[in-house]
């Protein structure tokens, strides 16, 4: 059997990340070796929406994979551009983790409970818009660095509370720190939030083979309509654009919103229809998006 190589960010969720789906290749009898990339989301200093968040923690891994130096790269989907790369190919999305956006505050404030003019951190125009829309009083404040150094920012009272989400606190056993989880209502996660994407050569069957006893449908669907929304809005990961699939009874159902960057603007929609019609569902809802009104807001979001 040939081994197949892994490549991965050097991050603690990352890694972790790496790990899981290594034990579960180990488990089916895969040889497996995980080979560390450093992208240039991980050393750069900018706030990602100044260096443009579109394959920043993507690139790297995937010119080792179509240079095949490694076979596999696991990557945090929401991170995952939309725009196909020749040669290359989504191969598995395992079972989701929550989706849920969370707030931290030493002071154990509630957002709602924060004091006017609260510092807040997030590196997240989506998490930022949406903040802003429920309390337009709040400051944002840009906040950079992995899970543990947050953390720390916000226990040193860099900031009155942070947004994260939970999926890696999750993951990393990180939840004690949560103050609140936001409710979905004013706070639709991030395209791919909460989900692992697989990734590799469209023409290594044996690595696809491999990968499909870790594919999860429902999952796939529900990723699946979100990033074909996201791709047909030509909005790009950093955008300040929100959505969740669901999948129930072999129904999909999705829920999408755009949101201006001061958080005034809002234009949402949703559709449902058989999970087996992914793209579609994600392919017209964002139709619906844009003829409400959506473009505009992306646009402007663009020129910031």
């Amino acid at each position: 059997m040939t081994k197949i190589r892994i490549g991965t960010r050097g991050s603690k969720l990352a890694l972790w990340q790496a790990e899981w789906v290594r034990a579960r290749l180990l488990d089916a009898g895969q040889e497996v070796e995980l080979v560390i990339i450093s992208t240039h989301g991980d050393v750069t200093q900018q706030p990602l929406s100044q260096v443009g968040g579109q394959g920043l923690f993507t690139k790297e891994i995937q010119r080792e994979l179509l240079a095949q130096r490694i076979d596999l790269a696991v990557h945090s989907l929401k991170d995952l551009p939309t725009d196909t790369v020749d040669g290359l190919i989504l191969a598995a999305v395992p079972c989701r983790e929550t989706t849920d956006d969370v707030l931290i505050s030493r002071e154990r404030h509630t957002f709602e409970s924060l004091p006017s003019s609260a510092r807040v951190g997030t590196g997240s125009q989506r998490r930022a818009a949406q903040l802003l829309n429920w309390r337009s009083d709040i400051q944002i404040v840009d906040i950079r660095g992995n899970i543990d150094s947050r953390l720390r920012k916000a226990m040193d009272g860099d900031y009155d509370a942070i947004v994260l989400a939970a999926a890696g606190l999750t993951r990393l056993g990180l939840l004690q720190h949560v103050t609140e989880t936001l409710p979905r209502d004013r706070m639709l996660p991030a395209v791919g939030q909460g989900a692992l994407g697989l990734e590799c050569r469209s023409d290594d069957e044996s690595t696809r083979r491999a990968l499909e006893q870790l594919n999860d449908r429902n999952t796939f669907a529900a990723v699946t309509a979100e990033r074909v929304l996201l791709a047909q809005l030509l909005a790009g990961c950093m955008a300040p654009v929100a959505a969740l699939g669901t999948v129930a009874e072999k129904e999909l159902f999705l829920h999408a919103r755009v949101i201006s960057l001061d958080g005034q603007e809002i234009v949402e929609g949703v559709l449902r229809g058989p999970a087996v019609d992914a793209q579609s569902i994600g392919c017209e809802l964002a139709g619906q998006l844009l003829a409400n009104g959506a473009a505009e807001i992306i646009e402007e979001s663009r020129k910031r």
